[in-house]
C-alpha cells in the first residue's frame, strides 16, 4: 500500500506538468484523451482537485480489493478469482493511463512551426530522457524516485520582462542655504535707483563750560550716496515639448532659475564690488570699518577667537550692538575646531540655539557661501544697512527669441531686481581672519 501512495503523488506531479506543457504547445487535450483522463489532466488548467479525486477513486478500489485478497488468504488459504480479475482490471487502468499519457506528451512536445523557439525550464523538464523513462516505469508499475534534468540555457532578466522602479520627481542637485538677506531690513522700491545721505564724520567737542565761556563747537560732514539698482538674470532654453509633456521638469527647471538668482545675489551682497553693474556688498570699501588688527595683538592661543571677541567689545564701545558674526563655511569649521579643542583652561562662551544654530560669544553664527575665505565680518546688520527690492525674482517664458519659433524652443528668463544700500560702514567691523 505503501507504494501505491508514492505512486499516486508521483503519478499527479508528472501528470500535472505534462498537461501544463501540453496546453502551450497547442495540444487539444479534450479532443485527445478520454473523459476519464481528461479528468486527471485537470490539473493542467489549474484544477488540482479534479485530478486528486481521480486518484483517489483508483487508490480506494486497489485498496479494497487488496484487503479482500488479504482476508480470504486468511480464511480460505487463497485468493479467489473474481478478487483476482478485480486486482488485474485496476492494474490495466493504472497502465492504460501511463500509456495516454505518454502519448500526450510525445504530441505535445511537437512543435505547430519550424521556427524554433526558446523552451522554459518546464518546456524542458518534459522533454528530457528523464522524464519519458519515469513515465514510462510507471506503465509497468515500478517505483520512480526523484526525476532531474539539466537547463540548456542560463534565464535571465532584462527590459522585456522586468519593469523598472521608477523613483517619482526629480532627483535635485545641492541648493545652498541663502543667509545673508534675513540680516538686512528689506524694503520695496519704485526706482531704478537709491540715493541717501550718509554721515561721514561726526566729531563731537560737547564739553563743560563756566558762566560767560566760549562753548566749544562740534563737526558733522556727510557724503551723499547713489546707489543704483542692479539687475542679476540669466536665462536657458528648453523645449516646447518638455514644458507641455513634463510638467514636473519644466517645474523643477523653473525652481532652478530662481535659485540660481538668489546664489547670485547672497555673493553680491557679501563681496559685489560696486562697479555697475554689480552690486555694492557689505565688505566693499568703503561699506565696513576693517578691524586693524595685527596678529601680534592676539596673544598666542585660539588668536581667531581673540579676534573676534575683541572686535565685539570695540562695536559694542562704539555704540552698535553686534548681531551676527558671518564666517565662510570653511573658516567657521576652522573655528568650531579651535573651540572644542580648547581644553578646560580656555573656556569659549559657546552654544546653540533652539533652532540648532550656533551662538558664538552672544551673537549668532551665519555661514555663508558668498563670503570669501578667511575673511569674516561682525554687524549690526540691522542698523548697517537696507535691502530695497525693485522686483523679485521673476521668471519669464518667449518663443519669439533667435530662431526658437522654427526649432520649437522656448527661453527662459529668471532675474530680480534690487540694491544694498550701506547706511552705516561702523555698524560691520570684519576683515581677514587671520592678519599678519
Amino acid at each position: 500500500m505503501k507504494s501505491q501512495s508514492i505512486f499516486r503523488l508521483a503519478f499527479a506531479a508528472i501528470i500535472g506538468l505534462a498537461a501544463m506543457s501540453a496546453q502551450a504547445m497547442g495540444v487539444d487535450l479534450q479532443a485527445f484523451v478520454s473523459p476519464e483522463l481528461g479528468l486527471a489532466l485537470a490539473v493542467g488548467m489549474g484544477n488540482i482537485e479534479l485530478l486528486m479525486k481521480s486518484m483517489d477513486g483508483i487508490e480506494a478500489k486497489l485498496k479494497a480489493m487488496s484487503d479482500k485478497a488479504d482476508g480470504e488468504l486468511a480464511t480460505l488459504g487463497k485468493v479467489s478469482t473474481d478478487t483476482k480479475t478485480a486486482l488485474e482490471a485496476i492494474g490495466t487502468q493504472q497502465r492504460e493511463l501511463a500509456d495516454r499519457m505518454l502519448t500526450l506528451e510525445q504530441k505535445g512536445l511537437t512543435p505547430k512551426t519550424e521556427e524554433p523557439k526558446s523552451q522554459r525550464w518546464g518546456d524542458q523538464f518534459v522533454a528530457s530522457e528523464a522524464f519519458k523513462g519515469a513515465v514510462s516505469a510507471l506503465g509497468q508499475r515500478i517505483r520512480v524516485g526523484s526525476v532531474g534534468f539539466e537547463v540548456k540555457n542560463t534565464l535571465v532578466g532584462s527590459d522585456t520582462n522586468v519593469a523598472p522602479d521608477r523613483k517619482p520627481g526629480i532627483v535635485p542637485g545641492a541648493f545652498q542655504p541663502l543667509t545673508l538677506e534675513s540680516l538686512y531690513n528689506s524694503v520695496p522700491t519704485s526706482s531704478n535707483a537709491i540715493e541717501f545721505t550718509r554721515e561721514n564724520v561726526f566729531t563731537n567737542s560737547a564739553a563743560e563750560a563756566s558762566e560767560g565761556a566760549a562753548k566749544a563747537e562740534s563737526a558733522l560732514t556727510w557724503t551723499l550716496v547713489n546707489m543704483p539698482v542692479s539687475t542679476v538674470a540669466h536665462w536657458i532654453k528648453i523645449s516646447r515639448q518638455l514644458a507641455a509633456d513634463a510638467p514636473a521638469l519644466a517645474a523643477y527647471v523653473n525652481q532652478r532659475m530662481r535659485y540660481g538668482v538668489d546664489r547670485r545675489v547672497e555673493t553680491q551682497l557679501a563681496v559685489g564690488d560696486g562697479v555697475a553693474p554689480n552690486i555694492s556688498g557689505f565688505m566693499d570699501a568703503g561699506n565696513y570699518t576693517a578691524h586693524g588688527y595685527a596678529d601680534a595683538s592676539l596673544g598666542a592661543v585660539l588668536k581667531k577667537l581673540v579676534l573676534i571677541r575683541k572686535i565685539i567689545g570695540d562695536m559694542v564701545a562704539a555704540g552698535y550692538n553686534p548681531t551676527a558674526i558671518v564666517f565662510n563655511p570653511a573658516d567657521w569649521a576652522t573655528v568650531e575646531i579651535d573651540i572644542f579643542t580648547a581644553g578646560s583652561a580656555n573656556i569659549v562662551p559657546f552654544r546653540y540655539d533652539e533652532m540648532g544654530r550656533p551662538v558664538l560669544f552672544g551673537r549668532r553664527v551665519v555661514e555663508s557661501s558668498g563670503m570669501t575665505a578667511d575673511t569674516f565680518a561682525v554687524g549690526d546688520f540691522t542698523n548697517a544697512g537696507t535691502i530695497h527690492n525693485r522686483e523679485g525674482v521673476i521668471v519669464e517664458m518667449s518663443d519669439s527669441d533667435g530662431d526658437n519659433f522654427t526649432k520649437n524652443l522656448i527661453t527662459l528668463r529668471a532675474e530680480r531686481r534690487l540694491a544694498l544700500a550701506s547706511e552705516v560702514p561702523a555698524a560691520i567691523r570684519g576683515g581677514d581672519l587671520t592678519p599678519a
